[in-house]
């Protein structure tokens, strides 16, 4: 278990299970970003992927995160796997 105070980030198959869009705490926890950190980069507009600011709400599409991250929901295999 992750001491409190840290950030542990998503697998695999947690990244592939998130909606469309997701809010800016689960963008935080996928891309291991702290909460404070990830709030203020979002309102520097220096957050890594878009973020869409939506009233006082802001929220990130999982395709955006999905592409940074190097997640595709074809499962990899010895033969498909493109290695370092």
């Amino acid at each position: 278990m992750a001491a409190q105070g840290t950030v542990r980030g998503m697998t695999r198959e947690e990244l592939l299970a998130l909606p469309v869009a997701v809010d800016l705490d689960t963008a935080n926890k996928a891309l291991t970003i702290g909460r404070s950190t990830g709030y203020a980069l979002a309102k520097q507009d220096d957050y890594p992927v878009t973020v869409l600011r939506l009233g006082n709400a802001y929220r990130v599409v999982t395709a955006d995160l999905h592409r940074l991250l190097g997640v595709t929901a074809g499962a990899v295999t010895p033969d498909t796997d493109p290695g370092p």
